[in-house]
């Protein structure tokens, strides 16, 4: 039997290599694709929509939406990682990935736009807010009524300053890869908040534990 060549050798198990990449890549977006798909599903029941045509175009915005940001995401953890395998130079290795990471904020910044304008031509603003909140397992609303709940004393001023925050946290959030990820961001705004009020006279951990009480004589009752 006739050897083949090593040059031939070598090409056929490099395509076998990228094959196999290939299929991984598809198995992979083929798996997110269905859980992108449930987590919408799951954010427009809740917003009761009758006209079913306008169910579905909200479900696949949404489910769109978690399919790019996946992408960019994707696309820039592999060549973050190809950096750190290919470039030896520390500071030439460091640029590299800052200028990854800088473009994927762009594109991820730019996605957003896109999609808020996409979900806002379909529904309402009160709906567009609710598809928000659950697409950050409502921090946003829960978090705004414990703040009330924890201090009544609150003034208008700062109930809406804590209001902008939080509803900045929650757009910065929407593009968090991980659960983990989307509370972090709401972990730096929350500590922004409880400085704010601090600087105000408010004793946070005074109030915090006075709350703790509250919340579990009523939990008694």
């Amino acid at each position: 039997m006739q050897r083949l060549p090593k040059s031939i050798i070598l090409l056929l198990l490099s395509i076998s290599a990228s094959s196999f990449s290939l299929f991984a890549r598809v198995d992979i977006d083929t798996a997110y694709a269905r859980v992108a798909n449930e987590r919408a599903a799951k954010i427009v029941s809740s917003l009761h929509l009758e006209d079913a045509g306008k169910s579905t175009d909200a479900q696949t915005a949404i489910a769109d939406q978690y399919m790019a940001l996946n992408d960019i995401q994707f696309r820039r953890d592999s060549a973050v990682k190809e950096a750190k395998a290919t470039i030896e130079d520390k500071g030439a290795q460091e640029l590299r990935i800052k200028t990854i990471t800088s473009e994927a904020a762009e594109q991820t910044e730019q996605q957003h736009k896109a999609y808020i304008t996409r979900l806002t031509a379909l529904l309402t603003a009160e709906q567009v807010d609710k598809v928000k909140n659950g697409m950050t397992y409502n921090v946003l609303p829960n978090t705004y009524n414990a703040y009330l709940d924890m201090l009544p004393q609150l003034t208008e001023d700062q109930k809406k300053q804590i209001m902008i925050w939080l509803t900045e946290a929650r757009e910065r959030a929407m593009d968090a890869e991980t659960s983990k990820k989307k509370h972090e961001v709401f972990g730096k705004y929350k500590g922004r908040i409880n400085n704010y009020l601090s600087a105000a006279g408010i004793d946070m951990k005074k109030e915090g534990e006075a709350w703790q009480k509250r919340i579990k004589a009523r939990a008694e009752q």
